[in-house]
């Protein structure tokens, strides 16, 4: 009877994984254990308590003896704060136009963060600092939003990686003209594992002021941390995480989870992995005619053109997401579960389905 309960309790098949979304897979075992660890006994609430206390000490290992961690819920509200912290009420950021932040965040940079999102059209996803000229500029003009802030993206929305020099020159460009650096890292461990050089090697190292760090993709059950790299540079965050209603009150137990990720290697375990599986599904689908990779695979995501039909029938056998239908563009994203029979029985079908 008891064993029913609990069988009664599990409303998915555990063995069915697809590609839709790193976001869809569950927790690694080693965060949910570490989320056991911390759950005995009480705990000082709202990040007084000893795990936040020792997280510091972990992302001043990964980022440098200025930097301090703010944990947030998740990776919305990360961006959100972090923008908030390093602009005025009439500052504008410098995005490119597949962003996250301008696409994919139902304007809660704007009306949340009371921002001005000028964003730039992008062949891969990638700024520049020629792309960034293009909206930098009028910071005298009354009539318009004043340019204070640069945000990127590592990995880019559209799988691409930023190598460190290119953020340096980014940082330098940007810093040269009075503003900020921005870096949304949702993926930063997959960029990190791409490019084999640790995390500081386009962050602080290379000027980056201020840094959105994803878990949830990576392995957490839930949260992300916003990393202030250059304190000279950012004001007020423990007021506007608050403000903002990201402010946990048992923040222990997203602490904990970024500790999990972060104090040795997990991170870049996973990372490493999900990027080897879009590896192998990026080399199985260039040997199907018909099918068309449009971007470099860099990180854990592969984006790719093939017929409309093909792409319907192939969603009721495994889930994922057009990214742009009208042109039949899809993208396929592995997780840190994603097994290399996952990748063989997908290639399997979309063989089938482009054979029909």
């Amino acid at each position: 009877m008891t064993g029913a309960k609990t069988d009664a309790r599990q409303h998915h098949d555990p063995e069915i994984r697809g590609f839709a979304s790193d976001n869809y897979a569950g927790a690694h075992p080693e965060v949910l254990a570490a989320l056991a660890l911390a759950n005995g006994g009480h705990q000082v609430a709202y990040g007084e308590d000893d795990y936040t206390a020792h997280l510091q000490r972990v992302f001043r290992s990964h980022f440098g003896q200025r930097a301090e961690a703010f944990p947030v819920f998740n990776g919305t509200g990360a961006n959100v704060v972090a923008l908030q912290a390093v602009t005025d009420r009439w500052g504008a950021v410098i995005a490119a136009e597949s962003a996250h932040i301008h696409v994919d965040e139902c304007g809660a940079p704007e009306r949340v963060g009371g921002l001005k999102l000028l964003t730039v059209p992008t062949e891969d996803g990638k700024l520049t600092p020629e792309l960034i000229d293009r909206q930098a500029y009028g910071w005298d003009d009354e009539h318009r939003a004043m340019p204070q802030v640069v945000s990127i993206a590592q990995s880019t929305e559209l799988g691409t990686v930023y190598t460190p020099d290119e953020i340096r020159a980014i940082c330098e460009h940007a810093h040269e003209r009075g503003m900020v650096v921005h870096l949304d890292g949702s993926r930063i461990a997959n960029a990190a594992a791409t490019l084999d050089v640790p995390m500081r090697a386009f962050t602080n190292a290379v000027g980056v002021d201020i840094l959105s760090f994803g878990g949830t993709k990576n392995g957490a059950v839930f949260g992300e941390a916003v990393v202030v790299l250059n304190p000279d540079r950012v004001r007020a965050m423990k007021h506007l995480r608050k403000l903002s209603m990201q402010l946990a009150s048992k923040m222990r137990f997203v602490s904990v989870q970024l500790e999990a990720l972060l104090a040795k290697d997990l991170w870049l375990r996973n990372a490493r992995h999900a990027n080897t599986m879009a590896q192998r599904l990026a080399a199985g689908v260039r040997e199907i005619g018909g099918v068309e990779i449009l971007y470099p695979v860099q990180s854990n995501g592969v984006f790719a053109r093939l017929p409309h039909d093909v792409s319907e029938r192939l969603q009721k056998r495994y889930r994922f997401y057009f990214w742009d239908e009208a042109d039949g563009v899809v993208r396929w994203m592995c997780a840190f579960d994603t097994a290399v029979e996952d990748v063989d029985g997908f290639l399997a079908a979309l063989r089938e389905e482009m054979g029909r």
